[in-house]
């Protein structure tokens, strides 16, 4: 593959990037965080209606824009840049679990409404589930069938980043409908959540990074700006370098899952141990490198700081990945 976006896909990343700078500067993004839905949903329904973002990996067939995972993944990146809270997340997994193991007529029946912007999750065991309380299309992967859950009963649950919405489910009175294949469906959702969480992780520690030059431009010690400091322009180079390693990274794995690749398995299980190691490594050094203000709550760092720990849970954290391809 070429390592560099096509002209549409610069175009997609430009868009949703101009849209979050208007609509998810860091007001917007606490209140969101903070508010009853977890969201800004009017900013999600802008972001389905207006760009269709929900509808990017749908097929046509299906009432959708007929792109591939891997546009999905560059607006994930957008995302994770702008640390705005949002449900494509679980969205995306849920879409690419029922496109990998969905019955014709299961397809038929909710891809229309995903690709319209309804929030989907998938339940794959009793860990606390992405958008759970807010999902109204919820499927879980229970044994080797994928079914739809109905009138379970959903539990918010606290989380370090608030940015991300967790629930616990109660199923005790509610009643599934088949959907299909659990097993397809769930080594799908496996990757493209190791791919998703590399693809946001690769946005934060581009936005950690933007972030710690910017102010290492503006605060003056001994005379003079601090990032004309060797010591600080090589930590900086560091995480640049390793920022861009990332994307790389992440891009490979999500053009192997676009693509259904042998080594799909593998690029993505790479892209996760890396960028979200490389996003706590930038949210650390901007942490360290704005000092005394950084630990304060006015500041953002705290909030790059939570997601990068976020990240690191999602999915697995990096050794898992490093030791599944390793066996």
């Amino acid at each position: 593959m070429d390592f560099a976006l096509s002209e549409e896909q610069a175009e997609l990343a430009a868009t949703v990037r101009s849209l979050l700078e208007k609509r998810a500067d860091s007001a917007a993004v606490r209140a969101a965080s903070t508010s009853e839905s977890g969201h800004d949903e009017a900013l999600w329904a802008t972001l389905c209606e207006q760009i269709g973002v929900a509808a990017l990996a749908v097929p046509e067939e299906y009432d959708g824009v007929g792109a591939s995972f891997f546009e999905t993944a560059v607006v994930l990146e957008e995302l994770g840049r702008s640390l705005a809270p949002s449900p494509l997340l679980a969205t995306t997994i849920a879409t690419e679990a029922l496109l990998a193991g969905g019955t014709e007529d299961a397809k038929q029946r909710l891809l229309p409404r995903i690709a319209a912007g309804e929030i989907a999750t998938l339940v794959t065991g009793a860990a606390p589930v992405l958008d759970g309380d807010r999902a109204s299309i919820v499927l879980a992967v229970i044994g080797d069938e994928l079914v739809e859950l109905e009138g379970a009963v959903p539990t918010w649950t606290e989380s370090m980043d608030q940015s991300i919405r967790l629930a616990r489910l109660d199923l005790t009175g509610a009643s599934t409908v088949r959907l299909g294949d659990g097993t397809s469906a769930g080594a799908r959702a496996e990757l493209v959540a190791g791919a998703s969480v590399s693809a946001l992780a690769v946005g934060l520690a581009d936005r950690a990074l933007r972030m710690t030059v910017d102010y290492s431009k503006e605060r003056v010690q001994f005379g003079r700006a601090i990032g004309s400091f060797q010591a600080l322009k090589h930590r900086m180079a560091e995480v640049f370098a390793r920022t861009e390693m990332a994307r790389s990274a992440s891009w490979a794995a999500s053009y192997a899952l676009a693509q259904g690749a042998d080594d799909a398995d593998f690029l993505t299980r790479a892209a996760a141990s890396y960028a979200i190691e490389t996003a706590q490594l930038a949210a650390s050094e901007c942490v360290q490198l704005h000092g005394g203000i950084a630990i304060t709550w006015e500041h953002d760092a705290h909030l790059v700081f939570k997601r990068a720990h976020a990240l690191g849970q999602l999915s697995g954290a990096p050794h898992r990945h490093r030791a599944a391809v390793a066996l």
